[in-house]
């Protein structure tokens, strides 16, 4: 993609309010992880039970919790190990998805008609079903979560990619590029991949709150990120089990994961309507 067609979908993205509000939330939650150390006000991890349970205060802008961490602290760092986990794990498998479905879409029938077997396989297994018979197998942890969703998510990305090049393999510029004596390889890197790499962009954008919903459930059923480790779904956990004590603590642990999945949705939503205008919301 060109510099002038990403400002083109930039512009677009910032004059829809809600692609602008996304992007916004987006941004605020990448900066959250990035800056964590610095911006955090305290040890996510020190603990202090003199002060537990402490309501939200000037002291504590988020309160504290049943060891008298700092909750607005352990909130940040959740955001990096958030982020961190969905977007090394939804990348890995959209670029396995991109590798695999241009193979499939530009390769021999053969070979389309395995990966196809093998995507169709793959996709059968229900992802929360599949991540528990991993974690019981393998056992809990960051690395696990993962493994688990780029085996699971590969197949979605193979198949869209899959769809895209085959739809563009018969067009004229490709018939042109072959008659032309164009390499394979660059019909693929120079002319197939920039116009399929737009689809996947938005399904990966739409697909990142999905994970963090994912790693946060397993966190709060102690299956994810192992204590004392920030995870929004331990924070979660532990404001459920404290609830009549501090029923403060459920609402700031959820509060992140509604904003974020907003955030990455409306982004997703926004990207959509600006890459391709005929796909925008409300017109047929």
């Amino acid at each position: 993609m060109s510099s002038g067609s990403r400002f083109r979908v930039l512009r677009a993205l910032l004059a829809d309010p809600m692609g602008a509000l996304g992007l916004g939330l987006v941004l605020l939650f990448v900066a959250m992880a990035l800056f964590a150390p610095w911006v955090a006000p305290a040890d996510p991890i020190r603990l202090n039970v003199v002060e537990k349970f402490q309501p939200p205060s000037l002291a504590h802008l988020a309160g504290t919790d049943q060891l008298g961490r700092d909750l607005l602290s352990r909130i940040i760092f959740g955001a990096r190990t958030a982020l961190s986990i969905a977007l090394t794990s939804v990348g890995l498998a959209g670029l396995g998805g991109l590798i695999l479905g241009m193979i499939a879409g530009f390769g021999p029938r053969w070979l389309d008609a395995v990966l196809v077997l093998m995507f169709d396989s793959m996709s059968s297994l229900p992802m929360i079903m599949f991540a528990l018979a991993v974690i019981t197998i393998v056992g809990p942890g960051t690395g696990t979560l993962i493994l688990v969703v780029v085996l699971v998510s590969i197949p979605a990305y193979a198949r869209l990619i899959r769809a895209q090049t085959l739809s563009l393999v018969g067009a004229d510029f490709i018939v042109a590029e072959r008659a032309m004596g164009a390499s394979s390889a660059r019909i693929l890197f120079r002319h197939l991949l920039p116009n399929v790499i737009g689809p996947l962009v938005i399904l990966l954008s739409m697909d990142v709150p999905v994970v963090i919903m994912l790693e946060a459930g397993l966190s709060y059923l102690n299956l994810g990120v192992r204590p004392p480790t920030p995870s929004w779904g331990n924070i979660l956990y532990d404001g459920y089990t404290s609830i009549r004590s501090a029923p403060y603590m459920v609402l700031i642990a959820g509060f992140p994961l509604v904003l974020s999945t907003l955030g990455f949705t409306f982004l997703g939503e926004g990207l959509r309507d600006a890459l391709d205008p005929k796909l925008k919301r409300g017109e047929q």
